[in-house]
């Protein structure tokens, strides 16, 4: 029987650890061939790694709630493979992985650690938080001083927004003069501090004060959209527009078409990628609403990768997207639309499908909302509200005269970062897409 060595997989190429969320199987359970051996998460997603090989699970390297780095050796799989085979993930040919190997155990009570360096000395940055402390700031020397409370002591994207809370609130010298800073923040402010590593990872079970308080902890994606939407308002100065469409043509031709289309193509087609076609088309139309900020420049994106968000079982958002929109057509979109949001709700989504968005669409109509204001998805510098569609009487203009009639009509929103978008770009870009929608040809074939 071989060994073959389970290594913590990269999962994005600013991804350097990962927290080790469930284990699917148990030592001595058999594993197929991809089937799930165990739950991760990142700060970009959570992910289902399964099994490369098929065998029995030998071995178990780190206990659920370990952040692990990448690259390390996480369990052992006992094969059917003879002895002397590849027994490693990524090169089993190679002489670093040879049959000698000897899989890592880590001591009880310790983790394995890494130095990595960017060029400005031993101590790791991510790409996130680096990005964060130039909008900021905020010096390498200052973030030398923070006391970081992930991997190996390294400032965390809360460490930093704390560190960055408390100095707006104190004169610098004051701040200065608390180096190194690692803020606790009280439980009745409902903000809760990252986890560390090793630390039990909350069961979301709620706290009673008194028979009138409760204090519910938040689970780690909602913190995560908590500082990701504070840092969104904090970055970009949010004007929001808004525009009533006639979307008739397109309801009535949905209404005609959809069991055709299922059918046809086996797929549900929905308003969304209706929405997306717009959008897209208006961003030809307008493109410096497709871009983001970087200091004093503006970068203009010329792939249109449109992000979508979905809620999730649990009532958090996501936002997978759609690469290179552009180059789809209506079925295109309506396939990659559908099967975004149908591993979105079974955690399904790899990190690089919710990355790279240079526009997001948001869907308050799905939960019965007539409109929205929604908070831009940064680094973007817009993004727009679909409402929901509602039967109204208007005013339509005929050759014999203004006439009242029943149309479906909607609301779309767009949130624009002020500082490069102004009043006449975000609002003509809004109305290219209404009218867009308006002209939406209810006689075309699928």
């Amino acid at each position: 029987m071989a060994l073959y060595e389970l290594v913590m997989p990269k999962m994005g190429e600013s991804i350097m650890e990962a927290t080790i969320l469930n284990w699917a199987k148990n030592v001595g359970d058999h594993i197929d061939i991809d089937e799930t051996i165990l739950e991760i998460a990142t700060d970009k997603v959570d992910s289902e790694i399964p099994s490369p090989v098929e065998g029995t699970l030998s071995k178990i390297l780190f206990n659920v709630n370990d952040v692990v780095p990448i690259g390390t050796v996480i369990a052992t799989i006992e094969t059917g493979a003879p002895v002397g085979s590849a027994v490693t993930d990524e090169s089993a040919s190679s002489e670093e992985h040879s049959a000698s190997k000897v899989p890592f155990v880590p001591e009880e009570g310790t983790k394995q650690s890494i130095t990595v360096s960017l060029g400005d000395g031993a101590r790791f940055y991510s790409p996130l938080v680096r990005n964060i402390a130039s909008k900021e700031g905020i010096s390498i020397t200052e973030l030398d001083a923070i006391k970081g409370t992930g991997q190996d002591g390294r400032v965390t994207k809360h460490d930093l927004l704390d560190y960055i809370k408390v100095k707006a609130a104190a004169p610098a010298s004051q701040v200065h003069s608390q180096q190194p800073v690692n803020p606790s923040i009280p439980v009745a402010q409902v903000e809760s501090k990252p986890q560390a590593q090793g630390t039990p990872k909350s069961s979301g079970s709620t706290t009673s004060l008194d028979g009138d308080v409760e204090i519910i902890e938040m689970d780690r994606m909602r913190r995560l959209i908590a500082d990701h939407m504070v840092m969104s308002k904090h970055t970009s100065p949010h004007v929001t527009s808004f525009v009533e469409v006639d979307v008739t043509s397109m309801v009535r031709w949905r209404e005609k078409v959809k069991k055709e289309f299922n059918q046809k193509y086996n797929q549900n087609i929905t308003f969304t990628p209706i929405f997306i076609e717009a959008i897209v088309k208006a961003i030809h139309d307008y493109p410096m609403i497709n871009a983001s900020v970087d200091g004093s420049n503006i970068i203009r994106k010329k792939n249109i990768n449109i992000g979508m968000a979905a809620a999730l079982p649990s009532g958090n958002l996501i936002v997978p997207v759609i690469k290179n929109a552009d180059e789809m057509n209506l079925i295109g979109l309506t396939k990659s639309v559908n099967d975004l949001a149908s591993r979105a709700r079974n955690n399904q989504l790899k990190p690089e499908e919710i990355q790279g968005g240079t526009f997001t669409l948001t869907n308050v109509g799905s939960f019965g909302n007539v409109m929205g204001t929604p908070i831009i998805n940064q680094p973007q510098v817009a993004i727009m509200a679909a409402g929901a569609i509602k039967k109204k009487p208007a005013v339509l203009e005929t050759p014999d005269g203004d006439v009242i009639a029943i149309r479906h009509m909607m609301f779309l929103s767009l949130s624009y970062d002020h500082r490069v978008v102004d009043g006449s770009l975000g609002g003509s870009f809004l109305r290219r897409v209404a009218d867009y929608l308006e002209a939406f040809d209810g006689n075309q074939t699928i």
